[in-house]
Parts: structure tokens; sequence; C-alpha cells
């Protein structure tokens, strides 16, 4: 790195963290001071994210910029080294877009608002952290840091349960990170060499057993955050007690950190044991949409069926992890941009509902459509983009996975029959729970216990201006998906080239088993492959 350039992403992660010092120095015993100095440093720190994105980073290349390595504690071999390429990048936008907002939605907290606005500002600094670390020790750090600020926020600003929802949480996920620091540790110390950095795990060769071992611990690890059933049961635990911006949080940022550490280190990182995994990787998104669907149907809670309508939408994710195409990359990728913003929105909506009613029953509501027709404008319009309406942004990232894995070569036809015939259950049962759930709370009868015209007022200008700012880039990339495409096509073309470089090789070693029942004959460089095989013999 050159000494005089500007350290752009340390800045973007540090300053949230070291403007959280000040916020016991603020004099201010309301917490109206503190929450303007929480937005204008969460505001800040987006701003510079945008500027030097737009004017430091080049669309046009798949490797690392903005690169920042410095020795931090040389006795452990930890290093400060972060990096941004083209698949962190929108996701480090998201995050800014999605903390940000969360802040602004909590502008009714009066209960320790400088505790409050201090874990939300130190969450958002371990968050850019985890995207952009290019240690492993590091980025482990971060994933730990993240924990303290989300288990706070919902057991002391949550609902009634929050204590039991926030120590499932903890218990899930801590006991996941033990399984990231194995892992890693394992990678780490295989070989002749010990190294923590990620680029350099990346280019080692691992045993075969080792490998796999490996891949299976990341993936429980990210399977929990993601969530991936059968580790999701704490997701709709939290979701139903956490705060309107800890949801908002929680769905529009926690849950992608998943599915980009399953590309960064899964994919990326182990393509070997990928070959092996991938398959299962399809199944499990498989499942994880049919579950998530049926599930929801049976919830009462607004909250819950909007918790399990994420667990849906992630296993898109999975299966265009799973694609080894860059159509199924590229829509993998876009539906955790898409997601992150539908899902803030709803859940942001759904606070807005709850501070009206103070209720999340369903079965309590009805009517609301008369009293908040404002409101029941913009449920709508993000319930559409759940249910990917032509359009919006869900449409283009489902398509595109369904694409992706449809048009692989890597795998047999009946294969891809059986996963894209699921999945399209799961895109009929959408609609229909997201409906039901519309009419459940916007139409019918008023409840006799509401007392709607007497109480109720409709979403205010801060409220539209929140939801405006989340369901614009929806729009916006429905009718032009290169708005987020453009950030990362050329990080898809090399993940998607980097994970199939190593089929023709397992097909050459394994020509018999399961392999042969899943895969078709990879079409990608077999005789440039069978001439090195041929050399080497």
């Amino acid at each position: 790195m050159n000494a005089i350039e500007f350290p752009w992403l340390t800045a973007i992660i540090l300053l949230p963290l070291v403007a959280t010092l000040a916020i016991p120095l603020i004099p201010d015993k309301e917490g109206r001071t503190v929450r303007w100095y929480g937005l204008g440093v969460a505001f800040a720190d987006f701003a510079l994210m945008i500027y030097a994105f737009w004017y430091k980073y080049d669309f046009q290349s798949s490797t690392l910029q903005l690169v920042e390595n410095y020795p931090w504690i040389p006795q452990l071999g930890l290093h400060w080294a972060v990096g941004v390429d083209g698949l962190s990048m929108p996701l480090l936008l998201l995050t800014g877009l999605i903390n940000t907002l969360a802040i602004f939605a909590a502008w009714k907290v009066t209960t320790k608002p400088r505790l409050f606005y201090g874990l939300m500002l130190a969450m958002y600094s371990a968050q850019l952290g985890v995207f952009v670390a290019q240690d492993l020790l590091l980025f482990f750090l971060m994933w730990e840091i993240e924990l303290v600020p989300v288990y706070l926020l919902i057991s002391i600003w949550g609902g009634q349960n929050r204590r039991y929802a926030a120590t499932k949480f903890i218990l899930y996920t801590a006991a996941a990170s033990i399984f990231i620091l194995i892992a890693g540790f394992a990678m780490a110390f295989s070989g002749d060499t010990v190294t923590f950095d990620m680029a350099a795990l990346g280019m080692k060769e691992y045993p075969k057993t080792l490998e796999l071992l490996v891949y299976a611990g990341f993936l429980i690890a990210f399977g929990v955050k993601l969530p991936i059933f059968p580790l999701h049961t704490w997701l709709p635990d939290a979701h139903g007690e956490a705060s309107a911006p800890g949801s908002m949080i929680l769905a529009g940022v926690l849950l992608k950190m998943g599915g980009y550490a399953l590309i960064r280190f899964n994919v990326e990182m182990l393509p070997n044991a990928h070959v092996t995994f991938a398959p299962v990787l399809a199944v499990l998104g498989v499942v994880n949409i049919v579950y998530g669907a049926c599930c929801a149907f049976a919830q009462t809670n607004l909250k819950r069926r909007l918790a399990y309508s994420s667990i849906a939408h992630m296993g898109f994710v999975l299966i265009g992890i799973a694609s080894y195409t860059e159509l199924g990359i590229s829509g993998a990728v876009l539906q955790m941009v898409s997601h992150g913003l539908i899902a803030a929105s709803l859940f942001f909506l759904s606070g807005v509902t709850y501070d009206r009613t103070h209720t999340l029953m369903m079965d309590k509501m009805g009517g609301m459509a008369k009293v908040m027709p404002k409101t029941f404008a913009l449920f709508t319009i993000g319930s559409m983009a759940s249910l990917a309406l032509p359009g919006m942004s869900g449409f283009v990232g489902e398509l595109m996975v369904f694409l992706g894995i449809a048009s692989s070569d890597v795998y047999s036809s009946s294969f891809k029959v059986v996963v894209v015939l699921l999945s399209a259950v799961g895109i009929i049962l959408t609609p229909i729970y997201l409906l039901s759930m519309l009419r459940q709370v916007f139409y019918g009868e008023q409840s006799q216990e509401l007392h709607l015209d007497a109480v109720i007022s409709d979403v205010k200008p801060r409220e539209i201006f929140i939801t405006a700012c989340l369901l614009l880039p929806i729009i916006g990339i429905g009718f032009y998906p290169k708005l987020a495409t453009q950030t990362y096509d050329v990080k898809a073309v090399e993940l998607a080239a980097h994970a199939r470089q190593v089929l023709p090789v397992v097909a050459h070693q394994q020509p018999s088993s399961l392999y042969s029942r899943i895969f078709s004959t990879p079409t990608l460089a077999t005789s440039q492959v069978e001439s090195s095989i041929n050399i080497s013999e």
C-alpha cells in the first residue's frame, strides 16, 4: 500500500466504533442529542463509503481493491488486512444503508438511549469488518464482536419474551462460531507454512478428507447465520421479539453475512470440497424454500410470518451458490441485496403497525386499510416485491437463480428438473401467505379491542422517508438490474470459472459413484485437464 494513500476501508470500519466513545460525554438527558449524533455518524460513514467506491473503486476489476495490510499482533500472526471486491462491495453499501435507516427508525427510543445508539454504531462497525476482512483471525474477531450488540439489543429493547429469544440467538451463533475457529485453524496449520491470510489459504493444497471436514465446519457455522434448515430455529424467535430497528438489521444484514461467507470461504477457498457439497446445498435450498413457505402459513404473528419468509428466500441463495454458473452466482448475490432491502422495509412497516396497535397478532387486527391507507399502500408494495412481482428486484434475483441452475451443464437433467419444480412450489406458496397476511391485517372487520378510529394514525413523514429509501432501489433494480449487477458481474464470472475448473479433475478421479448420477459430464476445458493428467503420468 502506498504510504500516502488514505486508508479508506479502515476509516469506514472504525468511524462508527470510535464515535461511540464520545456518546457518554454528550450532555443529553432525554436522548434527543444522542439520536441526532448517532444518525449523523451513520450517515457520514455511509457517505464516506459511497465517495470511496465512486472515485477509488474499479468496477471492471475482480481483484481486491483499496487493500490495506498492517501488522497488528505479530506474535499471533494477526494482521489488520482489509480489502474489497465485487462480492463484498454491494453488501457493504447495503450494510451502510440499512444501518443508517435503522438508526433513523429508532427515533422514539427513550430507554437508555446512550447505550442503544452506542450498540448500534458498534454493531455497524463489526458488520463492515466482516465484509472486508482478509485475515481469518480478523474475520473471526469481527464476526464475534457483532454478536454482543445484537444480543443486548434484543434482550433490553425487545418484546415480552426477549430474554429467551436473545439467549437462543447467542447460544446458536456463539456455538456455530466455534466451527469457524476450528476449521480456520485447520486450514492455517495445514502444510508447511502457517498463515491466516485468506488469499494464501485459498491457494493451499489440502488433503481431501481435511478439505471436506473444513467445508462441513464452515457450512454449519455460516448455515446458522444464513439460516439453513435445520439450523434456523433461532431466527423466528429473534425476529418475533426484536424491535423494528433490530429486525431490520437482522434480516437486512446479518443473514447476508452467512451467504457472503459461504461464497467467500466454501466456494472460493475450498473448490474441491464444493464439488461434493454443491448438490447438498441445492437440496438444502429447496428444503428452505418449501419449508419456510409452509411454516409461514402457520404463523399468526406478523413478524414471525415475515421471518419464515426470509428463511424461504435464503433458499434461492443456496441454489445460486450451488449452480456453478455465472448467472446463478450473480443471482445469489442479487437475491441477498434484494432481500436485504425488501425484508428491512417489511419489518420496519410491521414495527409501524405495532406502534399503532400494540399487537403483532394478525387475528387481532383487521380493517386497518381504512384508517391507515398509506401504510397499507407501502406494505402492499413491499409484499409485492417479496413475492417476486415483475418490475421488482425480487423477481430479477429469483429469475437469475432459476435460469442459472436450469442452464447449468454440470448437473444431470433429472436433478435440475427436481430442484426447479420443487423450488417453483415455494414460489407459488409465497404470494398466498403474503396476500393472506395483507388480507388479515388490512381488510375484514375492525377489531373491537383496537379502537382504530379513535386512536390510530397513519404513517408519518419520517416513516414514509425511511420506507421510500428502501422501496426506491427495489423498484429501480427491478426495472434496471444493472444498477446492482454491474458492481459484481466481473467477480461472479471469476467465481464461476474458479469453481468449475476442478470439475473435470473430479470427474476423472471419480468416474462412477453418486457424482455420475447427479452431475453430467462437465464441458469445461476437459481436453486441457486430460492432457495435464497424461503428462503427469
